[in-house]
C-alpha cells in the first residue's frame, strides 16, 4: 500500500528566536498529530516595537504520514 502524507500549515511564535518559533509549531502539532516526519520553514517574520524585535514568527509546513489502518 502506498504511503499518504498530509501537510499542515502553521505559524509558530516565540519571544526568543526563530528556531524556538519553529519548535513551538512542531511541538503544538505533535500534541494532536501522530507520525510527523518533517517540517519546512516557509517564511520568518517578526514584530518590532521601539526598534527591537519583540516576537519571532515562523510559517511552517508540517508533514505527517497518514495511518493506513485508521478508522473511517
Amino acid at each position: 500500500m502506498a504511503t499518504v502524507v498530509k501537510v499542515l500549515e502553521l505559524v509558530g511564535e516565540s519571544t526568543n528566536n526563530w528556531e524556538d518559533a519553529v519548535r513551538s509549531a512542531v511541538q503544538e502539532a505533535a500534541r494532536t498529530v501522530r507520525n510527523i516526519t518533517g517540517v519546512e520553514v516557509c517564511n520568518m517574520t517578526a514584530n518590532v516595537q521601539n526598534g527591537q524585535i519583540v516576537e519571532y514568527k515562523a510559517n511552517v509546513k508540517v508533514a505527517f504520514a497518514v495511518d493506513p489502518n485508521r478508522q473511517a
